[in-house]
């Protein structure tokens, strides 16, 4: 999150606490603050993993699935979903060691 964004939403939470802005702003402000995710091509989550230097069973243990899963990832077989899909855009943006 942007040094910006994060002086919005603090001041929303503060606007918030003071009642000057209901729940529901609220939620929405929480919404923009949210990791963006977006699709990962089988050479980005192979260029992640060896921009780390590690081993697909490795990688996997990063994401809790299984390194047959990562090597189906990088080989197009199948695509990053869900919580995993989420790791690997947070991971890009901040480092393993976030997730780890």
């Amino acid at each position: 999150m942007s040094d910006i964004l994060k002086s919005v939403h603090k001041t929303a939470k503060g606007l918030q606490k003071s009642e000057v802005i209901d729940k529901t702003t609220m939620r929405k402000f929480d919404a923009l603050c949210l990791t963006s995710v977006h699709e990962f091509t089988p050479a980005q989550v192979r260029n992640l993993r060896l921009k780390y230097n590690l081993s697909q069973p490795v990688f996997a243990q990063y994401f809790n699935v299984s390194d047959k899963l990562v090597k189906k990832w990088e080989q197009g077989d199948s695509a990053p979903r869900g919580a995993a899909l989420k790791m690997l855009s947070i991971a890009e943006k901040k480092g393993l060691d976030v997730i780890a």
